[in-house]
């Protein structure tokens, strides 16, 4: 039995990008809302993902006067405003990795510093945030369903709400939730994986990637002193097939030179590249919002964006629910969000094959890697801007 049962308007499951995003721009509308999370606040905090943010993830935090939440952040064409470093066979190259087509410039922005701007700002501004609780969604279909969780210190509580938005990642309950049969899932097997990590080394500039034939790389900032490092393997490694010494050493092959500093390596993980929508992005009075709807290679940078995307939608939508009773908004929520999100896998899709294909020919052949080499030199500046 509960001990306590509250009313709110949104249940929002899951403090990452989308969540935090979502609570604030509901907040900032007066929309009442409880946001909880299965994880401690300090894990939250420092649970490393995405580094960047499009032009349109910038603007959209400045338009919902949040961009306190972004500042301090490295500008994608502050340090090189005509292209990013891409080293081919070990010579280095420019190629327009920037959104070309945005008046907007992206930024360097790692999610637990996004994160732990986002809770502060929320918290601060009179927010509900409860960290550390086990949820269960109930009656999804009826026109106010509940949800119950049990704290940290065994405490039983529910929430009886009008929607519930489910942005607690992949592997999140709020999917889990949806009976089967119900929605349809699309998905793209790129056929290889990174090798994930983190060091501290200073990323400058703050992204470099390579492609040569032991495969893709890839260095990028992840604060002043820390970096994502990523390196292109097959999809039956182990994490105990890559020591640290065999590590550096491929990444020095494969960057051309040696990379100079080297650090401590932590967060090591096989992450296979792959992309997945699932469909619709609703059941009930449930919304699913970022990587709990779907998921995008990381080669594009987009993943982060993408969750911004869903949260600023599903707010306006719910914003004018509320003020205005207009629920079209709401049961377009999907379809609007959808057509974003194939928008966006069309690139990243793209963008990953001519990467990756342009490297290590034994995934996809000779003939698809000089096809990706072409594709890679209609990007390139004419010329090599260093010696090697």
């Amino acid at each position: 039995m509960s001990r306590s049962e509250q009313d709110t308007v949104v249940v929002i499951i899951g403090a990452g990008v989308a969540g935090l995003t979502l609570g604030n721009f509901l907040l900032r509308n007066g929309i009442d809302c409880v946001v909880l999370e299965k994880r401690s606040r300090k894990y939250v905090e420092q649970r490393q993902r995405a580094g960047s943010l499009d032009g349109r993830g910038v603007r959209m935090f400045r338009e919902w006067g949040l961009a306190e939440v972004i500042e301090a952040q490295i500008a994608l064409d502050d340090f090189d405003s005509e292209g990013m470093p891409l080293r081919i066979d070990g010579q280095e190259r420019i190629w327009r990795a920037l959104d070309v087509l945005d008046d907007e410039p992206g930024i360097f922005c790692p999610q637990q510093v996004l994160v732990s701007n986002l809770i502060e700002v929320f918290l601060r501004d009179g927010g509900d945030l409860r960290f550390e609780v086990d949820v269960a969604l109930h009656g999804l279909e009826s026109p106010r369903p509940t949800v119950r969780y049990r704290d940290a210190a065994g405490t039983d509580e529910a929430i009886n709400c009008d929607f519930v938005a489910g942005c607690d990642g992949y592997r999140g309950i709020s999917r889990q939730s949806i009976p089967a049969g119900i929605l349809t899932s699309y998905s793209y097997e790129h056929g290889y994986a990174w090798l994930a990590f983190l060091s501290a080394v200073p990323a400058d500039p703050p992204a470099v990637m390579a492609v040569h034939s032991r495969g893709f790389a890839a260095q990028i900032t992840r604060g002043p002193n820390l970096s994502r490092f990523y390196l292109q393997c097959p999809l039956t490694d182990a994490v105990e097939q890559w020591p640290d010494k065999r590590i550096w050493s491929e990444v020095d092959a494969r960057f051309g030179r040696p990379l100079g500093a080297t650090g401590p390596i932590t967060d090591k993980q096989i992450v296979p590249l792959r992309n997945v929508v699932h469909s619709p992005m609703r059941y009930g009075a449930l919304y699913l919002l970022g990587d709990a709807a779907h998921l995008v290679s990381p080669m594009s940078a987009k993943g982060m964006s993408l969750a911004l995307y869903d949260a600023e939608v599903f707010a306006r939508a719910a914003t004018r629910y509320v003020q205005q009773a207009d629920s079209v908004q709401l049961e377009n929520y999907s379809q609007t969000c959808l057509r974003h999100i194939w928008d966006a896998q069309v690139h990243a899709v793209w963008i990953t094959n001519v990467m990756h294909d342009a490297g290590d020919s034994s995934y996809a052949g000779e003939f698809r890697k000089r096809l990706a080499r072409a594709e890679l030199e209609r990007m390139m500046s004419p010329v090599s801007i260093s010696g090697n």
